[in-house]
């Protein structure tokens, strides 16, 4: 109880905080906003900074919660490294499906500056198009799967 009194009060400061940034930038006049760098810097900065570093520590909480989970429950943490070990199957497969072709631009007459024939980034920017078609594929099988077991219930 204790704990979410203190989530509570934390969720209420960061929306305070925020709220009082926004409605900084929303007492000032656009047009001065858009054109004076010192208003600029003394308004939307904090904004966007106070933003960001929310954002990392969102992250960042994110992912110590989910390890401590996995720790806490070794049933969890074998699932996941399995569920890990077949995406990287499926992504070692997505690599050797793809080519390092050379990549020319729109017009088809020059090639794109790193996209020489044999480049690391032409394989592994078509190894990412083939992982995200394999997925799609799986996703979708499951999908029809699950459409058809929910068409096909017994009585």
């Amino acid at each position: 109880m204790k704990s979410n009194k203190i989530l509570n009060i934390g969720i209420t400061l960061i929306a305070l905080i925020g709220g009082i940034l926004f409605i900084r930038i929303f007492s000032e006049d656009a047009e001065v906003i858009e054109t004076n760098v010192d208003v600029q810097n003394s308004l939307v900065s904090p904004l966007i900074s106070f933003s960001f570093w929310l954002f990392i520590a969102g992250v960042v909480i994110t992912i110590l919660l989910s390890l401590w989970s996995l720790i806490r429950n070794p049933e969890n943490l074998k699932k996941t490294l399995g569920g890990l070990a077949v995406l990287a199957v499926l992504l070692f497969i997505a690599y050797f499906l793809s080519d390092s072709a050379v990549v020319y631009d729109a017009n088809g007459l020059n090639v794109l500056p790193g996209g020489e024939e044999g480049s690391s980034t032409n394989r592994w920017v078509g190894a990412g198009i083939w992982y995200s078609t394999i997925l799609l594929i799986i996703a979708g099988l499951f999908f029809i799967w699950d459409l058809l077991k929910g068409l096909v219930k017994p009585a």
